[in-house]
């Protein structure tokens, strides 16, 4: 008999759910809030998701493609390649280009969003060996990249008839960073308003709440994510904000603030979307706990020094920290049970 053990790699539990089955998920958790964008922002918010979905599915097809070799020996192999390339295609260049296009202002150029999702999929995913592997989430890193390279500070308030770009311009100035310089009271915006997005100057996929609680309530309904996890984030967040508030020369501990700080800036967004994407946060329950709240002490401390929109950074510095997370807050390994002690005679 052949005693040869054969060890494959991990994981080793099957289930129907895939890769691009929970990847289609987020595409139509996403679309909500696409939706809200273009009636928001009109055919700039069009044009600029079509060019960063578009860019970021180029991206990867041409990585993939000179990677396996379909330029070699004149192009005789480019048929296979670019059919191995259609078979392993995974959706999640997609949900990346979606997720860049829905998280900067419909004032940025169509070129720059194209350059941020060729950067998010080739130098962020694919050189680190595509789809599971890269260590910060794409399209944090690729908004962050159009931030230090372009002028994304350029914002309009949305409305609920599309708007030209010529109109209730905003230099750098969203609602949350008003708050966050010291804004009055009068310039406080209806809390229905930062629901629905009126009247709110921010970025195409961030100002309408109410699409993104639909695609939350979906992601949860699915079991993609986990509903406590974009909660704990909004929640600590928006309470240690009112706090670092209140620690202002003259100002005062206000709890209505709470709310400000929740509907405001990309805080709902990259919570539901971002900073529960599988790859970059931690495997087991007490590393996703200790993520979510350092998390949250971050982005707070980060607005409120800064006193801009912080959430893309602050969830691309703990994806750094999730290996170191994963090392010393180790989960229990599958089917583990703990031993009983043996009762003592008596």
């Amino acid at each position: 008999m052949d005693n040869t053990v054969v060890i494959s790699t991990p994981p080793h539990i099957k289930s129907r759910r895939t890769t691009k089955g929970i990847m289609l998920d987020v595409i139509i958790a996403l679309a909500p809030a696409a939706i809200a964008g273009m009636v928001f922002f009109g055919w700039q918010a069009l044009v600029l998701i079509i060019t960063s979905v578009l860019a970021a599915v180029a991206s990867e097809f041409v990585y993939y493609f000179i990677y396996n070799g379909g330029f070699k020996a004149k192009c005789a192999n480019a048929g296979k390649v670019c059919l191995n390339w259609w078979k392993q295609f995974d959706y999640t260049s997609i949900v990346t280009g979606l997720i860049l296009a829905l998280i900067v202002p419909s004032t940025a150029n169509w070129y720059e969003i194209l350059i941020g999702a060729a950067f998010a999929v080739i130098i962020v995913k694919m050189l680190f060996g595509g789809t599971g592997r890269n260590l910060v989430n794409p399209a944090a890193a690729g908004r962050i990249m159009m931030f230090l390279s372009f002028t994304l500070t350029t914002y309009v308030a949305a409305n609920f008839e599309p708007i030209s770009l010529d109109s209730q311009l905003y230099s750098g100035a969203t609602h949350l960073s008003g708050w966050l310089l010291g804004g009055s009271s009068s310039a406080r915006l209806d809390w229905l308003d930062l629901f629905l997005g009126t009247g709110v100057a921010g970025c195409i996929g961030e100002t309408c709440k109410l699409a993104l609680l639909i695609g939350y309530v979906y992601l949860v309904a699915r079991k993609v994510i986990k509903w406590w996890q974009p909660l704990l984030y909004i929640a600590l967040s928006s309470f240690l904000s009112v706090c670092m508030a209140a620690t202002a020369e003259g100002a005062a501990f206000e709890i209505s603030l709470f709310v400000d700080y929740a509907l405001s800036g990309g805080l709902m967004f990259g919570a539901i979307f971002m900073a529960t994407d599988y790859v970059t946060s931690p495997k087991g329950l007490y590393g996703q706990i200790t993520y979510y709240v350092l998390l949250a002490v971050l982005t707070s401390l980060l607005r409120f020094y800064t006193k801009i929109e912080v959430v893309s950074f602050a969830i691309m510095i703990m994806n750094l920290v999730v290996p170191l997370i994963d090392t010393y807050i180790v989960r229990k390994p599958f089917g583990y049970r703990r031993e009983k002690k043996a009762k003592e005679d008596k």
